[in-house]
């Protein structure tokens, strides 16, 4: 397994040391309970999930981070002393407000994207489902195993690979979400490309899901911004035929939160309000081992951001890397341990191929925080 290098430590100052420090600071929720049973903890989000503590980080001088755990039940003090109130009741309420319903979904559940990739090269199920066919019904079936929403694709974003004409995207997507949007499901655009969005959007697709954080074609924000459309935005380091090349971060967690705050920042100024838009940390996408177990560690702390969070881990290399004898399909263990971390840290949606385990295991990870 590759080494393992974390970018934020531990800091071995007092709470009155980060109380003292007038730089930005970021706050990620940490110790995690059903909070509907202890009113020592805060919602998440608005969810059944809670937090009891918060993680106070900060950026170190000449790279990476250091940070803190304080108890909600010591915030009070440490928030006086430190003379940060407004940037705290503004935090808090980011971090505990109900999400507004997107594309029509309850943001307090736990929704799963089912994943189709109408591709001949995607890495995991490249080929599977290539035909028109082939995709409308692996996509009904994910359905009605529990998919909340339907991932349309038809260019690979896999490591290392090769772009596709527009024309031949629109070709693979176009038919399928006609047809899936017909039958009254909720369909996403999984494109990097503003003509396939608009024919997308055209055949009845509720939602961009845009890898590129609306970057990657000079048209794609405008054409959100007319549509209407929920947006996903997702952190990607570099370019898919080159994003794995030695991925560096002054710290991926602090970095990746930056980059989605001024994505989210970019496309208000446009007229897309915040809660049309989701925020994808993009693990796999640029980033290496020990960046993608840090973003994993602290996912929660993006619900800063006051939007929904998109998770998507399924089958990624990440968990070769962990698992070096599993193929792309050997890895549900993986995938499913991810998913329910993802959970555990309030994400709203996540995107899988393993649609009924992945449903089943988020079921029984909910009933169990219940009792």
């Amino acid at each position: 397994m590759d080494k393992i290098e974390g970018s934020v430590l531990r800091s071995p100052a007092d709470v009155r040391g980060f109380a003292d420090f007038d730089g930005p600071l970021y706050y990620a929720p940490t110790g995690f309970i059903d909070h509907a049973d202890d009113p020592n903890t805060l919602p998440l989000a608005g969810s059944r999930r809670g937090f009891s503590a918060l993680e106070i980080i900060r950026r170190r001088d000449g790279g990476g981070a250091e940070s803190m755990i304080l108890p909600l039940l010591a915030l009070e003090g440490w928030v006086q002393n430190s003379g940060r109130v407004d940037e705290i009741n503004d935090v808090l309420n980011r971090l505990t407000t109900k999400r507004a319903d997107f594309a029509g979904l309850d943001m307090a559940s736990c929704h799963v994207m089912g994943i189709v990739n109408v591709t001949p090269d995607s890495f995991s199920d490249g080929g599977d489902y290539n035909s028109t066919d082939q995709a409308i019904a692996r996509a009904r079936a994910l359905a009605a195993q529990g998919a909340s929403i339907l991932d349309i694709g038809g260019e690979s974003t896999r490591p290392g690979a090769e772009a596709v004409s527009e024309a031949d995207e629109i070709a693979r997507v176009v038919p399928v979400i006609r047809a899936l949007a017909e039958d009254g499901h909720c369909v996403s655009i999984d494109t990097r490309h503003a003509s396939v969005m608009e024919a997308a959007i055209e055949a009845g697709a509720a939602i961009i899901n845009d890898v590129t954080g609306l970057e990657g074609d000079e048209r794609s924000m405008e054409v959100a911004v007319a549509s209407g459309r929920p947006v996903m935005l997702m952190h990607m380091q570099g370019e898919p035929g080159t994003m794995q090349e030695n991925p560096q971060y002054d710290c991926a967690v602090l970095d990746v939160y930056d980059y989605l705050l001024d994505r989210i920042e970019s496309c208000e100024r446009a007229g897309i309000a915040r809660d049309r838009i989701c925020v994808d940390p993009g693990i796999g996408f640029g980033k290496s081992l020990s960046h993608n177990l840090e973003l994993l560690s602290r996912l929660a702390i993006f619900h800063g951001l006051g939007c929904p969070v998109l998770l998507g881990t399924s089958r990624k290399s990440f968990i070769g890397k962990i698992d070096p004898a599993a193929s792309p399909k050997e890895r549900l263990g993986g995938s499913i341990a991810s998913a329910v971390n993802g959970w555990r840290h309030g994400v709203q949606m996540i995107r899988v191929h393993d649609v009924h385990d992945t449903v089943q295991s988020i079921s029984v990870a909910t009933a169990t925080s219940m009792v």
